[in-house]
């Protein structure tokens, strides 16, 4: 017998296990010395009180064990051998594809522009230190995508529960504490990504997947509204009749492929601001109503909002007890993101605060056409740059001076590695996105009070939020509207907001695959 029960621990008692399984028993309303099992089902933190709690579901067996879950390998076999998909981009979404490829007995090839992840660390050093930026291997190209540096955040929106639980076990099963199977915004850490990603790599091949890198697709050949093929580096030619587009929100240069070769996209709005920096223990007090974190209490996050003329204004990609990085994707830009390793010990907490942009808010800026949004992203990027040195150093302001619009005569210490200095951000932000962000922090203020702080930095600009283009595909078959055998996948297409959704779309539409070729064999 099984039943669920729902607990609320303060954070002393969570590490209490023998308190725990009393409290469940109890609450089930059964004996302890009946109990064979207590398994926590889901874990998530309560901080609208004088104290924060814990809040568990939890699951009491009586005389019974819980059924052992099957591996998600289960039912892989060998594909080297089987029908050749073509899977563009080894992020989340090409990873995931290629593992249900070889669950659907289909051989994935996956093809990254970028480097593994050991590699790529050499050119992350690069870009931190010398401001040396590498167009196919950065913060946003490379083994894992943009999510293997940026925290691993694992928090979607998604209701399909079932899928997302099987992408959580993949990842625990290949390195990932089993936390994230419970907490409600669970993390797995950029410290522990890459070999997490790694190992996942390593399945793909064993199985008689093939990965490679340093493959950049320079081509797809495409012929009466159907693929044929694809070239690599320029001169290596394949042949193949489909492809999954997985290549991530920024690679401007497939969009532009793709536009060259007729294939219909479509500009999509998209959100862009600056990354806001606080002390984590200035944060955790407005949060947890503590003037020092209680221990067993991780480092607080936030997630805030505003309508400003019923357009959004709202907290992205929070990094409680993180770093701000630069994720530039080609010289001559400027772009800051935001990531946390694993413990979250930093003294610093950032997130990513924005405006959401509409293409027909656009047009009356002078940005028209398919790359309205995409040109808009890039011009502020490049005046970000231009302001500066040269460098990957990031114009920087104190939130209270940037509401007041005022320059700030020193800026406080932080976690951007390449540096910060003290600029007018109302004049490198465009007009109106700047007021927008004024606004919204002082009507975000009058429900946090302390956000509008001059102890805290703004600091730009935070561009990457989503792609600015959408490659629209048939909602039943995941292929291209008008392309035979091309699949646009993930956050790249507009079909993804995050890791997980990354995932599930990769599966998703390596799925849609395996019908389409066991259609054509028929």
């Amino acid at each position: 017998m099984k039943k669920t029960v729902e607990l609320k621990l303060f954070p002393d008692q969570i590490v209490d296990q023998s308190f725990i399984w009393k409290s469940a028993a109890s609450l089930a309303k059964v004996s302890l010395d009946d109990v064979s099992h207590v398994e926590v089902d889901r874990r998530s933190i309560d901080a609208r009180g004088s104290r924060p709690v814990y809040r568990l579901r939890v699951d009491v067996y009586v005389d019974e064990m819980p059924e052992k879950q099957p591996s998600q390998l289960e039912g892989f076999s060998d594909v080297s051998s089987a029908k050749e998909v073509y899977i563009i981009g080894a992020g989340p979404a090409g990873y995931f594809a290629a593992l249900r490829c070889i669950k659907e007995g289909m051989k994935p090839i996956v093809l990254d522009r970028g480097k593994d992840v050991q590699a790529r660390r050499r050119d992350l050093k690069a870009i931190q230190q010398e401001g040396v930026v590498n167009p196919h291997s950065n913060y946003c190209f490379g083994e894992g995508g943009a999510g293997t540096y940026s925290d691993g955040k694992l928090y979607t929106r998604s209701k399909k529960r079932g899928k997302i639980i099987g992408v959580l076990q993949m990842l625990v099963e290949h390195g990932a504490q089993d936390d994230i199977l419970l907490d409600a915004h669970p993390h797995i850490g950029s410290n522990k990504l890459p070999k997490i990603v790694s190992a996942l790599r390593e399945t793909i091949e064993r199985f008689g997947g093939v990965v490679r890198f340093d493959s950049f697709v320079t081509d797809i050949d495409i012929e009466n509204n159907e693929v044929k093929g694809l070239t690599i580096n320029e001169s290596e030619k394949i042949e193949t009749d489909n492809i999954i587009l997985a290549t991530g929100h920024s690679a401007r240069d497939i969009y532009k492929l793709l536009d060259a070769k007729s294939v219909y996209m479509e500009a999509k709005p998209f959100a862009i601001g600056v990354r806001i920096e606080h002390p984590q223990s200035m944060i955790d007090r407005m949060q947890y109503n503590q003037s020092d974190r209680e221990e067993n209490l991780p480092a607080s996050s936030y997630g805030v909002v505003a309508q400003i003329d019923d357009i959004g204004v709202f907290s992205f990609c929070m990094c409680p007890g993180g770093l701000i990085v630069p994720a530039a994707t080609a010289p001559g830009e400027l772009v800051v993101n935001g990531m946390s390793l694993s413990r979250r010990d930093s003294p610093f907490a950032n997130s990513g605060f924005v405006t959401s942009v509409s293409v027909e808010e656009l047009v009356e800026h002078g940005y028209e056409g398919l790359y309205a949004t995409m040109n808009f992203q890039k011009d502020v990027e490049q005046k970000m740059f231009e302001s500066g040195d040269g460098t990957q150093k990031a114009p920087a302001q104190r939130v209270k001076d940037f509401v007041d619009q005022k320059m700030s005569e020193e800026l406080n210490p932080t976690s951007y590695i390449p540096g910060i200095y003290s600029a007018d951000m109302n004049a490198l932000l465009p007009e109106f996105i700047a007021k927008r962000l004024r606004r919204g922090i002082t009507e975000i203020d009058k429900k946090m009070a302390g956000y509008n702080t001059n102890e805290a930095n703004i600091i730009g600009v935070e561009s990457r939020t989503s792609s600015p283009i959408k490659i629209p595909r048939d909602r039943e078959t995941y292929m291209h509207t008008e392309v035979k055998g091309l699949f646009p996948c993930g956050e790249g297409a507009g079909y993804a907001g995050g890791i997980l959704s990354a995932c599930m779309d990769g599966e998703n539409v390596a799925s849609a695959v395996k019908r389409w070729i066991s259609v054509g064999m028929l």
